[in-house]
């Protein structure tokens, strides 16, 4: 089973830069669609971005053209770069994936917190 811890979250202003990373263990994701979620305060936890096993990435609207996800196989991470950052991506970010390849993430780190200051 595999296990994701995300790191690289913090305290940053309205238009600054931060980049997640998700460290895998316990089996390789390099088949895997990865991912990551978002929950803001308050409401329900929403997709942000995707990737699959061949690099080929989609995401949410709201983050689109301000975020990018790439995946480090040889390093069994994901990343997820994000920039032009707003006060509304303020949230607990999740690293998931689809283990099984059903379409949908069955699997989810215990996430880190994103906080941007207007």
């Amino acid at each position: 089973q595999v296990q994701l811890v995300e790191s690289g979250g913090g305290l940053v202003q309205a238009g600054g830069s931060l980049r997640l990373s998700c460290a895998a263990s316990g089996s390789s994701i390099s088949a895997y669609y990865m991912g990551w979620d978002r929950q803001a305060p308050g409401k329900q936890r929403e997709f942000v971005a995707r990737i699959t096993s061949g690099g080929f990435a989609n995401y949410a609207d709201s983050v689109k053209g301000r975020f990018t996800i790439t995946r480090g196989n040889a390093k069994n991470t994901v990343y997820l770069q994000m920039n032009s950052l707003k006060p509304e991506d303020t949230a607990v970010y999740y690293c998931a994936a689809d283990t099984r390849g059903l379409g949908n993430f069955d699997s989810w780190g215990q996430g880190t917190q994103v906080t941007v200051s207007s």
